[in-house]
């Protein structure tokens, strides 16, 4: 079973989003809080991505100009091909925003209908949705025929499982000119527990024509991603907390697909090595301050992953300045790789998100 899971599928052309040709099927999906410029730079330089997507911003936010919401937009050349992910339930603010971003060279526009957090479903945006079938399609016609680059929509199964209204959207948002669907194998009543349903995601690519559909959720390997191209049927994956657990899944997954053979694992020091990268990114980004304080969001990933111990753990959490992280990260380095290390290992460990039928991720 497990070999004729793991055999890649065949497909005859590169994926392509509208008018964009993606380098891979496998993108980095967007996750509030972790997907910025930093990340997703230190993620492109290991090989295999296809598309990144920016954290979801707020339409209202872009055009006011919002300082918090212009840090998360913030990219650079290396950073493409790209997507801004935005939320909001007013139609002229969708559509500006939209404009707003073309006018400054992003790739793609993503409509992001998938969110289950409070704070933007109470707004009437995210999975809120998926509540208003008529509205909701008219709205994404109004952004898909204000732009020229392609838009494209992120979107959960349903409301619930007595609404799996997914198939129902993927079909209208096609006929009203949508170039792909990223759908997430969960209900918004969900949030992040339970498993992903494959049945959801293939029926909504028996719902579609000719559009891409890009699956989502709980792909952390080649089984992971073989099951969900043979049980779906999909086009692309979209890869969320595996990549922050395996910044490398890219490269791997994509040299499966072109060759049979994932690309190999990282070492400890390769590790050890991108999380300085993606401290340095932080700090560029944001300033040492910030980019410390960003960083500390992550840093138990990495002792975990490293397994530094919890006296460094303790201490990588907290850290203050470059010179306290370059300290110690050279007591690591000093350390060495741990007797009992093994990359097979670091790959069982997951990226939690918080328990509960409305998750905060």
């Amino acid at each position: 079973m497990e070999s004729r899971l793991t055999t890649p599928p065949h497909f005859d052309s590169p994926l392509r989003i509208g008018s964009v040709t993606l380098p891979s099927r496998f993108n980095l999906a967007p996750l509030a809080g972790y997907t910025n410029v930093a990340l997703r730079l230190s993620v492109r330089e290991l090989g295999g991505l296809g598309l990144a997507t920016t954290d979801l911003v707020n339409a209202r936010a872009i055009l006011e100009g919002k300082s918090k919401t212009m840090e998360l937009l913030a990219t650079c050349p290396g950073d493409q091909p790209l997507a801004v992910q935005i939320f909001g339930s007013n139609v002229d603010d969708m559509c500006a925003a939209a404009q707003w971003l073309q006018d400054r060279g992003v790739s793609l526009v993503d409509i992001n209908m998938g969110c289950p957090v409070r704070k933007v479903v109470r707004t009437g945006g995210g999975s809120a949705m998926l509540c208003d079938p008529a509205g909701t399609i008219r709205l994404v016609e109004r952004v898909v025929r204000s732009v020229a680059i392609p838009v494209t929509v992120k979107m959960r199964l349903g409301w619930d499982d007595e609404n799996l209204t997914a198939p129902y959207f993927a079909r209208a948002f096609e006929e009203v000119g949508v170039a792909a669907i990223t759908i997430h194998g969960r209900t918004r009543e969900q949030g992040f527990s339970g498993k992903v349903k494959l049945d959801g995601i293939r029926r909504v690519v028996e719902a579609v024509e000719s559009i891409p559909v890009i699956g989502n959720g709980d792909v952390r390997g080649i089984a992971d991603a073989a099951r969900m191209f043979e049980e779906t049927g999909c086009h692309g994956i979209a890869i969320g907390r595996g990549a922050l657990a395996n910044p490398w899944i890219f490269r791997q997954l994509d040299s499966w697909l072109r060759t049979g053979k994932s690309a190999a694992r990282a070492s400890w020091g390769e590790r050890l090595a991108f999380m300085e990268r993606h401290f340095d990114r932080l700090v560029e980004w944001r300033g040492e301050h910030f980019g410390c304080l960003q960083f500390r969001r992550v840093a138990t990933w990495y002792t975990k992953a490293l397994r530094t111990g919890k006296a460094i753990q303790q201490r990588l959490v907290m850290v203050s300045s470059r010179a306290m992280f370059e300290q110690i990260v050279e007591e690591i380095r000093q350390r060495g790789e741990p007797a009992d290390w093994a990359e097979r290992d670091v790959l069982e460990f997951h990226v939690s998100v918080p328990s509960g039928p409305i998750a905060h991720w």
